[in-house]
């Protein structure tokens, strides 16, 4: 299990100026059990991986893996990175171009401290050539394997000394669109079937959601929010975290009235009034911002019962193959929807507009 608690990282930058890298960044992962960090560029992420790998030496804080502290700025302690024994793969693989798979593989073995034979090196070097399918290819020169070849070599590499923690800084961005969907699925077998402890650094929202047991999101070296990636993209704490996880349309309003008995309230909004469902009291007249999800904002060219239905105009249709993004005018407003290939409302064709007030995430702006 790793912890990290009230981690500070803070650096100087090209003019001197001190960048607050990461600010009292806490959260724990449970043993075998992939965690993503996810934010913008500058958010802080890195840092905070890099402080984990003992790559930088935060101001205060601790990490401890298994019981183990690794760093404490209270206790004094800042371990090596080469003695923490933690496996790391970066954005770029710095694949040994002159050496084999195996050679490669086998390397962390040869240099490190502990001594193992030729036998130990072969067997533990083909075991994980095995998890990431480069058995076949062990003598094959590293310059000859493909892109996603080269990601599982790196990852092999890492995986090869069985570390207690395994770091991944953005290891599939260098990857082209189709090979990068289906490294994930790789990268998500193996993860589970090894059952090692894994942080995971990405920018790409899709990515996290995809692979990860839980998403802390940062920003501006803060975390915004920790939860599964459903709850992340179905409950977003904050508007940040709806606007950059996934697509959004906000809309800006003022309370009306709210509810004494189900937990709901009316909202004015650009569109008219807006039933929301919400847990949260809100103080009538005070302004709020509604997050709804495109896939949330259901379109039909016949007009359905129940709330929050306004007529509308398709003003742009994108087709993606397995789905239509629309974009329609509802008065002087334009909200995204995405539906289903089978609706074939033409561009300036008329349109009724639905949204479920359940699926209103409301945040307040005061």
């Amino acid at each position: 299990m790793l912890t990290v608690q009230g981690l500070y990282t803070e650096y100087p930058n090209d003019r001197g100026e001190i960048v607050r890298a990461a600010q009292d960044v806490s959260f724990t992962v449970e043993e075998g059990r992939l965690f993503t960090l996810l934010g913008p560029s500058g958010c802080g992420k890195t840092t905070t991986l890099r402080s984990i790998a003992g790559l930088e030496r935060p101001r205060a804080g601790e990490i401890s893996v298994n019981g183990r502290v690794v760093y404490s700025s209270s206790k004094g302690v800042f371990v090596a990175p080469n003695r923490r024994g933690f496996g790391m793969v970066f954005q770029s693989y710095a694949i040994w171009p002159h050496m084999t798979v195996f050679e490669n593989a086998a390397f962390p073995l040869e240099v490190g401290d502990k001594k193992y034979s030729k036998k130990q090196v072969r067997e533990n070097v083909m075991r994980v050539l095995t998890a990431v399918q480069l058995d076949e290819l062990a003598d094959r020169e590293a310059t000859k394997l493909s892109g996603g070849q080269q990601q599982r070599l790196a990852l092999a590499r890492a995986l090869v000394m069985e570390p207690a923690l395994l770091l991944l800084d953005e290891p599939l961005s260098n990857l082209d669109a189709k090979l990068r969907d289906r490294m994930r699925f790789e990268l998500k077998r193996l993860q589970r079937e090894l059952k090692i402890t894994t942080v995971y650094v990405t920018h790409d929202q899709s990515e996290a959601l995809a692979l990860s047991h839980e998403i802390a999101v940062m920003n501006q070296g803060r975390i915004q929010q920790i939860g599964r990636p459903r709850d992340i993209y179905e409950h977003p704490a904050t508007q940040f975290v709806a606007d950059f996880v996934g697509n959004t349309n906000f809309l800006e309003g003022v309370v009306l009235r709210a509810s004494s008995g189900a937990p709901c309230c009316v909202v004015r909004t650009e569109l008219g009034d807006v039933t929301v469902h919400t847990t949260k009291p809100l103080p009538v007249d005070g302004r709020i911002a509604v997050s709804i999800r495109p896939e949330d904002v259901e379109l039909s060219e016949s007009q359905p019962s129940g709330e929050n239905v306004w007529q509308a105009t398709v003003e742009q249709k994108v087709f993606l193959g397995e789905a239509i993004d629309f974009r329609v005018a509802v008065g002087s407003r334009s909200l995204l929807s995405r539906q289903h290939p089978t609706l074939r409302t033409p561009i300036g064709g008329a349109i009724f507009v639905r949204v479920n007030p359940e699926k209103c995430v409301v945040f307040s702006t005061q």
